[in-house]
């Protein structure tokens, strides 16, 4: 009896690690899903996706982000892929950081990663900011020129990275962006962020009703990302916003920063 069963037991242990190993190599290759998301993609049942994260979480190969249904793969499984991983790695790092910091400063923050001269939206506290206009921002792309975040990564990323971006953002021929192109207006913009150590957004260049501040992530090997505060126009001045929360802001930053170091 016993020897018939065996096989039996081998077969679903078979197939539930290759399910897994399945659902690991989707969730790497496309950096971040919900579990409905990678049922739907690889035609596996959503309560044996659940079942099957659950166990890669607990393992430590995936983690799902603190503001949304979402899952992406850990720094455990790094070697599985190259950018994704390093965008897990940092939302991995700030999620409890941003988590923290957002009871204090109250306003939503973004963490953002710079992909194809655009700024990614990774993490965000919009949903559990009481004073949010927005929600399910996480994967945005927001414009480089008319962003804080775009901003501040311009100024803190090296002098060939940099001409890059530009020189893309210049192919693509947004007239939105032309202003923000000036090499009077880059210089100013890049000496003033450098100087403070944060970016601004306060003249309703990107969504009207908001401003923003960012701060740059910078690990070893330069800038990783940015983290960003978003505020309403109306109802908090650029004046007290930066008395009040550029400081809490450049420590987060820092924190995440540090976390990613360790």
């Amino acid at each position: 009896m016993g020897a018939e069963q065996k096989p039996v037991q081998k077969s679903g242990a078979v197939r539930a690690l290759t399910r897994g190993l399945s659902i690991l190599r989707h969730v790497n290759s496309v950096g971040e899903a919900r579990p409905g998301e990678i049922a739907k993609a690889l035609n596996i049942p959503r309560p044996s996706v659940y079942r099957l994260l659950q166990t890669l979480e607990e393992a430590g190969y995936v983690a799902f982000s603190a503001s949304a249904n979402l899952v992406r793969v850990t720094r455990l499984a790094a070697s599985l892929g190259d950018g994704s991983a390093l965008s897990s790695e940092i939302c991995q790092s700030a999620a409890p950081i941003l988590a923290e910091y957002s009871a204090l400063l109250i306003w939503p923050l973004d963490l953002t990663i710079q992909h194809n001269a655009s700024m990614v939206i990774q993490e965000t506290t919009h949903g559990r900011s009481p004073l949010s206009i927005d929600r399910a921002m996480i994967g945005s792309h927001l414009p480089m020129m008319r962003t804080s975040a775009g901003r501040a990564y311009l100024t803190f990323c090296d002098q060939t990275q940099r001409d890059l971006i530009l020189a893309h953002i210049r192919r693509l021929g947004d007239p939105a962006d032309e202003p923000f192109l000036d090499p009077r207006w880059l210089a100013r913009m890049m000496y003033e962020t450098r100087e403070r150590g944060f970016a601004l957004r306060d003249a309703g260049e990107f969504r009207a009703q908001t401003a923003s501040l960012a701060a740059p992530i910078m690990a070893a090997g330069g800038i990783v990302g940015c983290v960003s505060m978003i505020w309403i126009r109306s109802a908090l001045g650029t004046r007290e916003a930066l008395a009040t929360y550029a400081a809490p802001l450049v420590e987060v930053a820092a924190q995440i920063a540090k976390s990613i170091a360790d």
